[in-house]
């Protein structure tokens, strides 16, 4: 392999004048900065970034710590990050929290060993304590989780009027009794949605019926138990608001299996907007989520943050996708 002393020899400079090329230093001269690069170019030779960015004192990686990879929530705020940090030198280091707070805080610590300059969490259950002592060390910014004293270093969405519009736009089509699949019991995503769910009804006059409400999990598969189970214990409804896209997908063929029609007989809103959302069968109304600018906007973030310089996350908005499977109750 090329050195930089061979580089030195074939452009006949200095090594120092070779170093200050491969930084970037603006103190070398036109001429001898196309010598060197011409002379690496000759050679083929290819600098060591990682040597490079540790004499610089940074990695050049950012941690980022997910939940439950091939969730496609998650998975589409991770693309978001790879795509905000593109073209900016760093390189993201991924890890799988899995929802679990030992595995979230072993993960973490993980990551820091490994030297990042900075850590994006995705979600995720420690404790804001925990979170407070971390920024102290690292430049950190939270993803869809709302934080308190976490202004511009936390980026999140309104849950609560997001379940209360998805539940109003049902009640607006006429339907009183409507469906709710929860999400994981204790997910602060799932218990907001339920709140705005919940509020919807009241401020309709519509007295909420516990029977109507389903624990699941944020898998398809629920989707198709809680229908299952809705029908089994004859219980009426018109309407599902599912927790996101994949329940609303099961909930969808459970509907189907049992010769129930959508939109005719049953309305399904969805939550995500997830991209397979277009093409159910009818295609689903959604809550369309920000995922991917979330993302793209953490990173952004993070970099301006490592690098001391001023910034402000943006507000974003989750937005109703008119589609086919909501209709009129009839």
């Amino acid at each position: 392999m090329a050195t930089i002393q061979d580089i030195a020899d074939l452009a006949n400079v200095s090594k120092a004048t070779v170093s200050r090329v491969l930084n970037n230093s603006s103190l070398v001269t036109t001429q001898k900065r196309i010598a060197v690069e011409d002379a690496m170019n000759e050679l083929n030779f290819q600098p060591n970034v990682m040597a490079q960015s540790l004499a610089g004192g940074r990695s050049m990686t950012i941690g980022v710590l997910t939940q439950n990879f091939g969730s496609p929530f998650y998975d589409s705020v991770s693309q978001g990050v790879i795509d905000g940090l593109s073209d900016t030198g760093y390189s993201p280091i991924f890890a799988d929290g899995q929802w679990k707070q030992n595995t979230e805080r072993e993960v973490i610590g993980t990551l820091v060993g490994r030297k990042v300059d900075g850590l994006i969490l995705i979600g995720g259950d420690v404790p804001v304590s925990k979170l407070n002592e971390l920024r102290e060390q690292l430049p950190t910014i939270v993803v869809a989780r709302e934080l308190d004293d976490w202004e511009n270093q936390c980026i999140h969405v309104d849950n609560v009027d997001a379940g209360y519009r998805a539940t109003k736009h049902l009640i607006d089509f006429g339907h009183r009794e409507i469906a709710l699949i929860h999400g994981i019991r204790n997910h602060p995503d799932a218990v907001q949605r339920f709140e705005g769910y919940s509020k919807a009804l009241a401020d309709a006059g519509i007295e909420l019926n516990s029977n109507l409400v389903y624990s699941g999990d944020f898998s398809a598969q629920s989707g198709v138990l809680a229908v299952n189970s809705l029908l089994a214990q004859s219980t009426h409804f018109s309407a599902v608001f599912a927790a996101n896209d994949m329940v609303a997908f099961g909930a969808r063929l459970a509907l189907h299996r049992h010769g129930i029609r959508v939109p005719e007989d049953v309305s399904i809103i969805g939550f995500d907007d997830q991209a397979e959302a277009a093409f159910m069968t009818p295609p689903l109304t959604t809550m369309r989520q920000p995922a991917v600018e979330m993302g793209v906007a953490s990173a952004a973030a993070l970099v301006k943050l490592i690098d001391g310089e001023s910034y402000e996350l943006p507000r974003l908005p989750i937005e109703l996708q008119r589609r086919e499977s909501v209709a009129r109750l009839r």
